[in-house]
Parts: C-alpha cells; structure tokens; sequence
C-alpha cells in the first residue's frame, strides 16, 4: 500500500493547489489537484482527507488514475460545510491534504481478468481510478465491461469520456437512468436492469461495485443468482465513510469500520448477507 506523504506525522495536512475546477452537473463538482511540496503516491481504490483550515476536514476518493501524471482528480458533492467550503473555491486555492488512505482496488490479482464494474451515480468516481488504470495498461487485463446508472440524464457526468469510451472497441459500457427524460432514448430503470444483458460474463469475472447503499443489496442478489462466488466480488464502500478515522461508527460492518478496514472489501471477507451493507 502506498505510504502516507508525511511519514513522521499522519495527522498533519499537507498544503495543495487546486490547479482545475468545474461543475459537472448540478452538485458534483470535479478538481484537478497538486501537492506543493511534492508528488502524492496513490493506488486506485483509496481516498483522502481534505481539509479546510478553520471548517474541518472530509474523506474524499480519489477519482483519477495514478498512471495520469502530476496530481490526482477528486469529484465532490456539496454535503456539509467543509464541502460547501470547497464548492467555493476556484483555481490557485489552497487545501490541505492528508493521505493516501486506505484498501486498493486488486489491480495486480486481477490481471489477465475479465471485469465488470458496477457503478451507481457517484459510485462512478471511486470506480474510475481503477476503470482508468486498465483502460492504461489495456494489455494486462481480459474484457471490460462498464455498467453506469445514474437517477436521471440531468445527473449524468463525464459526459465527454463516457462518450469516448462508447467508442472504444476494448471496453463495454452500458448506461441507464432511473427516470425516463426527452433528452434520453438509452435504457430507462435502475443499474440491475442493465445485469441480465451481461449475465453470461458474470461468473468468470471479477466484480467491482460501488453507489448509494441502498444499490448493494440488490446488486448482490443478482449475483447470487447468476452463481458469482463471494471471492470475485469486491466492494467500494466509501460512501458509508463519515468522520474518517473509525470514531463515529457511522460506517461499522461487524468487525471492520470502512474508514480504517477499507474502503474496498472483498464481500467473502465481511461474512454478512446483501442486506447488512446497505
């Protein structure tokens, strides 16, 4: 696992910049950040803490991929004051930065893998770390194959790369929303309406998925149905993560707080039924 930036002191932010910013949709806003004092190394799957002086700090996923370059992309929903502070913030402020934190993604276990992602909403920018990284080192992993669900088209984001990955011949990416619109003549009904169109791919792949709690459980019974092993399923839990440092309990699954345990799990280790991770 990646090391923290400030080995003699994890607690200790570190100064960054915010080089690029820009609303995505109505309440996601995208920023391209760089450390000051020197690169971040990071693996996709993990998060860091962001802080505001004076507000607090947030534990925010990393959305980019370690193999873009300088800096890393953060993807943040306006939720609190430390969020709302930071929605107002524009290029050249200043943030601090501790991490990075937490469980990876198995992007070494599973090479030469079939993948499948299973995304809902904003369970896309934790997920497009690892997406971006295979897309990078195309020839090390099987097919992939992207499923994206949204509430509804006026939500939607990454609209430019999702429709570059559309046109890829080595990536399979199937969108839905929840709520037919004019401007959408895709698939109408929830991310799950998209797995009967894959299922034949399900028990040979590694499966990867993240959104809103409610989504686990029923993501879960389909592949219990399609006969997916506990031990291919991997889980991005991040949005059960609240105070970040194992504290509140707000984010507690039996033994593991996803704020210290993950945000990644693999779903044969946490032993529970679909119903406990919503």
């Amino acid at each position: 696992m990646a090391q923290a930036l400030h080995e003699k002191d994890i607690y200790l932010p570190l100064p960054a910049t915010i080089q690029k910013t820009r609303m995505m949709n109505g309440t996601e806003l995208y920023m391209h950040i760089t450390m000051d004092d020197q690169q971040m190394d990071y693996e996709p799957g993990q998060f860091v803490q962001v802080s505001v002086p004076g507000l607090g700090e947030a534990p925010i996923s990393i959305s980019s991929s370690p193999t873009q370059g300088e800096g890393f992309e953060l993807v943040i929903r306006k939720a609190g004051n430390v969020t709302g502070a930071i929605h107002d913030m524009k290029k050249g402020d200043k943030l601090g930065i501790r991490g990075p934190f937490g469980t990876k993604y198995p992007y070494e276990s599973t090479k030469g893998k079939d993948l499948v992602f299973i995304c809902g909403g904003i369970g896309l920018v934790p997920q497009r770390s690892f997406i971006k990284y295979v897309l990078d080192n195309r020839d090390d992993y099987g097919h992939l194959t992207v499923l994206m669900g949204t509430k509804c088209h006026s939500q939607r984001f990454f609209h430019s790369e999702l429709a570059a990955w559309k046109k890829r011949d080595d990536i399979h990416l199937l969108e839905t929303v929840d709520e037919a619109d004019d401007c959408w003549t895709g698939n109408v009904g929830v991310v799950t309406t998209l797995i009967p169109k894959i299922e034949s791919e399900l028990p040979n792949s590694e499966i990867m998925i993240c959104g809103p709690p409610v989504m686990y459980k029923f993501v879960l019974m389909a592949m219990e149905e399609d006969d997916v092993p506990h031990d291919q399923i991997w889980l991005n839990l991040e949005r059960k993560m609240n105070c970040g440092v194992g504290k509140c309990g707000h984010c507690q699954i039996n033994q593991f707080y996803v704020c210290m345990d993950g945000p990644v799990f693999r779903y044969s280790d946490l032993g529970v039924a679909p119903e406990a991770i919503s």
